[in-house]
């Protein structure tokens, strides 16, 4: 044996006999250990992972897996059933493979192949448990913009519930136990039959297909409809109210304006190929299993990509408004997190962030020094400065000293009210006098905060909940033109998420487009983690 290895063993076999001998009073004379070949095995394998050591440790370095009593049987059971559905859940096959396993299994014939056996059965154990309940990847290395917190489970947790619990229970309660996951999972298992037999079928063709027309595209819309579960069976070659009914329904899934008529718009997303609607749905799941924790039976949902605030009460849309999310810029996209929303500002100041203020004022104030009149210029004592005494082309954005603020108006560009959940992202929810932009399908338009249409019924929902009299609560506030913070007398969870795919409890799963290819990167991310995509025999 390699001195290495003797070095490693003897290590290994001293810590051992350290852990069973280590009772209380036992400092006068050391007594007899007898240490077998299973235990010296078990602890040198698993002394590289510390939790997993700790918990052999704690437990004598007894099989957790490999004994011959029932109670090891199931568990060995219950994870090989898990491990051999992992690709149910979006997961690679491969990092289990469990061909291999069973092979381990049926070769381990001396107590040091049990022992190794035992601690690969528990490393695997592990590995499953956290990427089904909490995902196979980390979500900031993905994309710097997605600061969530992953709701990390404890190991020895793991290693604990099992042992204690049954273990086929205990197992499949690890996924996301959301009624979400449960839909994408349906919805996975649908559209693998359908990939199986041929996906959606053929594209449709056109620019534009309008009710009462006649045709080959209006077929390949119909058969297109049909397969999708848009339309009963049908043998109609005309765009009869059928048919236009069953495009205005994918319209309003797919987040389109639902005028029943399957123009460009429609038909790119009548046209994306079933596959990739699968993808979509193993990244949603993915996502899902980022936020496996309790969102809050009263929360805020904000869906970057259907462009919408909502306001849950256990489970149900309690309020509902559209939203402006950050542009399509490196510098301006919404990050995805989880804060909690404190309080409002009604006539809110504006404290121009300082990259817009050296970026795009600063600039503007060399041109003009009287440019942007709204706004005032602040020194460090908090004073206002007079532009005209400013030579503003002796500031460049490292030696600019100023701050600038907007005050309360109808023309701030915070509007009339600000909804705070204080985050390191600087992110909130406020109103805009720019109204216009909210009639767009894709609303990107802002620097990075959200803003809303309806403002102030999106305060008098918040304020139900603490006042007979919302409104009047509000106007108060409001009709004084002073800035006012109003606090939430029950503060409120917020989640500002990113899906591409979201089922409904009814009707079918809605789709949205990747306004910052965040799923794509996602989807490949999985792919180099073994996720593949698989066609099922209905």
């Amino acid at each position: 044996m390699p001195l290495a290895a003797k070095a490693r063993l003897l290590t290994a076999s001293a810590a051992l006999a350290l852990a069973l001998t280590a009772l209380p009073g036992a400092a006068q004379e050391a007594p007899t250990i007898q240490i077998t070949a299973f235990q010296q095995v078990v602890a040198e394998t698993a002394a590289q992972d510390r939790d997993l050591a700790a918990f052999y440790r704690s437990h004598d370095f007894a099989p957790i897996w490999t004994g011959a009593d029932k109670a090891h049987t199931d568990r060995r059971r219950a994870l090989l059933a898990a491990l051999s559905n992992v690709e149910d859940h979006g997961l690679p096959a491969a990092a289990y493979d469990v061909p291999a396993l069973i092979e381990a299994m049926r070769t381990a014939t001396t107590d040091a192949d049990r022992a190794r056996l035992d601690v690969r059965l528990s490393r695997l154990f592990l590995a499953y448990a956290a990427d089904v309940q909490t995902g196979l990847l980390t979500p900031s290395d993905i994309d710097k913009s997605i600061v969530r917190e992953v709701p990390l489970r404890d190991r020895a947790g793991y290693l604990t519930d099992l042992t204690t619990k049954d273990p086929e229970a205990f197992l499949a309660s690890l996924p996301p136990q959301s009624a979400e996951y449960t839909r994408l999972m349906r919805e996975k298992f649908r559209l693998e039959a359908l990939v199986s037999s041929g996906g959606f079928g053929a594209s449709v063709r056109g620019s534009a297909i309008k009710p009462g027309e006649r045709g080959n595209d209006v077929v390949a819309l119909r058969n297109r409809l049909m397969t999708m579960g848009y339309l009963p069976r049908s043998v109609s070659t005309t765009y009869d109210s059928a048919m236009e009914a069953a495009v205005q329904e994918f319209q309003r899934d797919h987040g389109l304006p639902d005028d029943g008529v399957a123009g460009a718009a429609t038909l790119a997303e009548l046209n994306v190929p079933a596959e990739d609607r699968l993808k979509s749905v193993i990244v949603a799941m993915e996502r899902e299993r980022w936020i496996n924790r309790d969102l809050g039976d009263r929360h805020v949902l904000v869906n970057l990509t259907d462009f919408k605030a909502k306001i849950m009460d256990h489970g149900k849309v309690y309020f509902e408004t559209r939203a402006v999310i950050g542009k399509n810029l490196s510098t301006h996209r919404t990050p995805e997190f989880s804060d909690v929303m404190e309080h409002m500002i009604i006539n809110p100041t504006w404290n121009v962030p300082r990259s817009i203020a050296v970026s795009e004022y600063l600039p503007a104030f060399q041109r003009n020094a009287y440019s942007n009149s709204h706004l005032k210029l602040i020194n460090a004592r908090g004073q206002v400065v007079d532009r005209g005494s400013v030579n503003f082309a002796a500031y460049n954005a490292r030696n600019f000293p100023f701050d600038i603020k907007q005050p309360p108006s109808a023309r701030n560009a915070l509007g009339l009210v600000k909804f705070m959940f204080p985050n390191p992202n600087n992110i909130y929810l406020h109103d805009t006098p720019a109204k216009s932009l909210f009639s767009r399908d894709v609303r990107a338009f802002s620097h990075g905060c959200i803003r809303l249409n309806d403002p102030f019924d999106f305060a008098y929902a918040l304020l139900a909940w603490q006042s007979d009299t919302p409104e009047q609560l509000f106007k108060s506030h409001l009709n004084t033109g002073r800035e006012t913070q109003v606090n939430l007398r029950e503060p409120l969870p917020v989640h500002l998420i990113y899906r591409t795919a979201v089922g409904q409890p009814k009707g079918h799963m809605t789709y949205r487009r990747d306004v910052y290819g965040r799923d794509a990167a996602i989807w490949n991310a999985l792919a180099r983690e073994g996720v593949e995509l698989h066609a099922v025999q209905g």
